[in-house]
Formats: structure tokens, sequence, C-alpha cells
């Protein structure tokens, strides 16, 4: 939808080639904490997803009924406790990721794998859009067999509804850790709304 832009959003979205990464790094880095899903509430469940930057992928899922919280935060190396920038060096191994906090019984885990194949670009493996780097890399990350059988099950549907002309290439690998991200990536979407506005449509 377009909106009638006054001249400071113009100034603004002048800006819209800095990249996810490129924005954050002016921030205050804070340490990065452990959340492997453990602190869920008993009837909650997680699912674990990448698709390039965080900010993108915390609002696709915000709303949805029966999620309570979308946390960004980093998955899929071995590096301990890594910071941000760390992160964005590439070198980790880690991937920017949400980790998605729901009630089976409300929502299910298929319907998350919906809305996840919707919101970013599944046949680029190097990062996303403006994005680029293993650190964007898209990627599914499951906590039990049961979330192996749906991901996999929901590439292969989506691989032979020939949506795309190109190889789905998102890896589908067991969860093994993730580390929050800093305070200021957090809902990064509802504290900095025009920024984030001038960013997603760039």
């Amino acid at each position: 939808m377009r909106h009638r832009i006054a001249l400071p959003v113009l100034l603004l979205t002048a800006l819209v080639s800095l990249t996810c990464s490129s924005e954050a790094t002016s921030e205050p880095t804070e340490p990065a904490t452990t959340s492997s899903g453990s602190t869920a509430a008993a009837s909650e469940a997680v699912a674990t997803f990448a698709g390039g930057c965080f900010w993108c992928m915390e609002p696709p899922f915000e709303e949805l009924p029966g999620v309570s919280a979308v946390v960004s935060g980093y998955t899929g190396g071995e590096e301990v406790d890594p910071t941000y920038r760390e992160v964005s060096s590439g070198r980790t191994g880690h991937t920017e990721a949400v980790q998605v906090h729901y009630d089976p019984d409300v929502i299910s885990y298929d319907d998350l794998l919906k809305v996840y194949w919707r919101s970013f670009d599944p046949t680029d493996a190097d990062g996303q859009f403006a994005d680029r780097g293993s650190q964007y890399r898209p990627g599914i990350f499951y906590h039990d067999e049961a979330q192996r059988r749906a991901a996999e099950r929901s590439k292969r549907a989506l691989e032979e509804s020939g949506r795309f002309g190109e190889p789905i290439v998102v890896e589908i690998t067991p969860f093994e850790s993730f580390y929050r991200a800093e305070e200021y990536h957090q809902d990064y979407y509802r504290k900095n709304p025009v920024h984030y506005e001038a960013y997603a449509r760039g």
C-alpha cells in the first residue's frame, strides 16, 4: 500500500541501501544469552526458523493466533554466546533466526511452515535480498521428529508445486542451540517503524 511520503521520510528512504548489518552496528553491543526453548511454558512448543535478516522474520509470526513470543537470535553454528558483531562477520557458522513460541492446540507447526515459506526467497542459499552471506542463510531447525517430518513434507510440496523456477535450497537440520540477540534487535519493527518500513521496501 502506497502512502504520501513527507520530506523527512524521503530523506530516510535514501538510506534504505543500508542493510540490516550496516544499520545495527551503530547500536551498543550487549551480551547474547542462550535460549534453547526450555523457557517455553509447559503448554507451548517452539519452532526455529531462519530466513534472512531476523528483523523481517518477526512480523509474519507475531500476530498469529496462538503465538505468544517471537525471539530474534543466532543458531546453526558452534560459537558459544556470540555477539551480533561476531555473527555478522560470517565466521561463527551461525545464521540469524527466530524462535516462535506457540500453543499447538491453537496453531499447528504445519500452519507456521506455511507462513515461513511465504516470508522469504527459499531459492537463495547465500542470504536474502540486500543481506548477503552465510549469516543470512535460510534454514529450518527441527526440535523433534514430528517437526522434521512436517518440514520435509512441506518442502517437498513446495518443490512439487512449481511455484518457483529454481530449486528450493533451504536446509532442514536438527536444532542444537539458540542464542538470543541483543535487546535492540528484538521487535525492531515496532521500536523503529519508519526505518523498518524503508528497509523492508528496499
